[in-house]
């Protein structure tokens, strides 16, 4: 049986450290402004009866995915082991998938990315803290950018502009057997990710002990991201 990769986010496990956001922006070398990985905040009611809410969001890499649908170059895609994945180099920045994606984590790239290294000379504190270029400069850092971790995997290693990218599950990682960064960096293994058809996986336990909410499901669009327990209060089977 093919396999279908999900995730499992443990709204109660997770503590909004942002670890996940952070170890994405690391492991896929993520421009300012662009996070394939990020979060929304709510919080409701009158003290002292008031709730938060802290979701982790990213691709939902859904089995009826809009994106793909309206994608007419077909840059986006279905790829291995149900994940929706994309390539740039057909990619015409035309920003249909962003239009047709209810979820918001499809983001468009329109400059080179990290260019600014190049030429910021700001300091957030003077005599305290580097500008971006003399970062750069002291550290030799080559541009543009060269993410070997991306390259590796025949994927663009130096970011194109006039295209968009969203979160790819960490493939290049999954290939090799690796649970995606931000999994790995969740200090309170709030983050589940595995094959959903594998009835010994914890993801396929899981989902099978509980009931797994999705963003937005009366948009039907059959997300492979599924999100357990509460931020605040909840019990759940784990």
């Amino acid at each position: 049986m093919a396999k279908k990769y999900a995730m499992i986010i443990d709204l109660h496990q997770c503590v909004g450290c942002g670890a996940c956001d952070l170890a994405c922006k690391s492991e896929n070398n993520t421009p300012e402004g662009i996070n394939w990985a990020h979060h929304f905040t709510e919080m409701s009611g009158t003290f002292p009866k008031v709730t938060y809410k802290h979701v982790p969001t990213l691709c939902n890499h859904c089995e009826d995915a809009p994106c793909v649908r309206v994608c007419p170059t077909l840059a986006m895609h279905y790829g291995k082991d149900g994940l929706v994945t994309h390539d740039p180099s057909i990619c015409i920045g035309c920003k249909s998938c962003m239009l047709a994606d209810p979820y918001g984590v499809i983001s468009y790239n329109p400059k080179d990315a990290f260019s600014d290294y190049t030429s910021d000379t700001s300091v957030a504190i003077k005599g305290g803290s580097f500008s971006k270029k003399e970062l750069s400069d002291r550290t030799n850092a080559p541009f543009p950018n060269f993410n070997a971790a991306r390259g590796a995997n025949d994927y663009e290693a130096i970011r194109g502009k006039g295209a968009v990218e969203k979160c790819t599950f960490c493939d290049h990682r999954v290939e090799k057997g690796l649970a995606p960064a931000c999994v790995v960096a969740c200090p309170a293994d709030a983050r589940i990710f595995g094959d959903m058809n594998d009835a010994k996986s914890e993801v396929a336990t899981i989902l099978a002990a509980n009931k797994p909410t999705v963003l937005l499901p009366e948009k039907g669009t059959k997300p492979k991201v599924f999100y357990v327990g509460n931020y605040s209060q909840g019990s759940y089977n784990r």
